[in-house]
């Protein structure tokens, strides 16, 4: 009788993309497949990572950075990949793939003891739109996202004058999942959504090649996934209070 354990806690790391490949189509019934079916497989792994970003799935992946602003400029671009274009002077630099700012601060003395930010308000186009000169200068307070297909641009407002240009805007800012590359590859997914990962890729396949199988491959994947979102939330700590009880009040 086995009375040793593994030791290790890795198997996320090595769940290559041809094992969860296999381990998909094994769920529709489906053995020992090879070229096209590799192939359709793989792309149906990065448009289920496409539908994981509609629908706001990758919060393991927020990055943190200072913006250089520049006096008078107003908008800065991130892009898709450096095949897109070079993306804004950053620290960290060379940022690609961000896909939205989730909150924003202008920050002062970045790397001193005297740290000093100042909270930024995200505007919609609308409220943008209004501003009657977007280049004005001043102090920075709010800023607008637009999301293009190879880039993603922020416009700050006012635009940095010659006393902020020397501060940052610190941001948080979601980044894209990382294609599926090569079948040796792992994926950008924390072990928490394996499960739901592999039983999504299951749905999309079985919508192919056995769409008998879909409604009942959809449920398997919603109540995965249920669990994987339920599971990633941020946990707070929680307080019990005890109530006073007295006899005969």
């Amino acid at each position: 009788m086995a009375n040793t354990t593994s030791g290790t806690t890795t198997f996320d790391k090595t769940f290559a993309i041809d094992e969860i490949v296999e381990d998909a189509f094994e769920r529709i019934g489906l053995q020992n497949v090879a070229g096209y079916q590799l192939k359709s497989a793989r792309r149906s792994l990065n448009i289920l990572f496409q539908e994981w970003g509609n629908r706001g799935i990758h919060y393991w992946e927020v990055g943190e950075l200072d913006l250089d602003l520049v006096e008078g400029q107003a908008e800065y671009k991130f892009f898709r990949s450096s095949d897109d274009g070079t993306s804004a002077t950053s620290n960290p630099n060379g940022v690609y793939g961000m896909s939205d700012v989730l909150e924003a601060q202008l920050r002062s003395n970045r790397t001193a003891v005297t740290q000093s930010d100042s909270p930024m308000t995200k505007v919609d186009r609308s409220t943008y739109a209004g501003f009657s000169n977007k280049l004005s200068k001043g102090t920075p307070n709010q800023y607008w996202v637009q999301r293009f297909i190879d880039h993603v641009s922020i416009s700050v407002y006012p635009t940095p004058d010659s006393t902020n240009a020397s501060k940052d805007m610190h941001f948080y800012y979601i980044k894209r999942i990382q294609d599926a590359g090569d079948y040796t590859n792992a994926t950008d997914v924390p072990f928490r959504f394996v499960p739901c990962m592999t039983a999504g890729l299951a749905f999309y396949l079985s919508q192919k090649y056995e769409p008998q199988l879909a409604q009942q491959m959809k449920l398997y994947y919603e109540d995965e996934l249920a669990r994987a979102l339920a599971e990633d939330g941020s946990a707070s700590s929680t307080y019990i209070t005890p109530k006073a009880y007295y006899p005969g009040a």
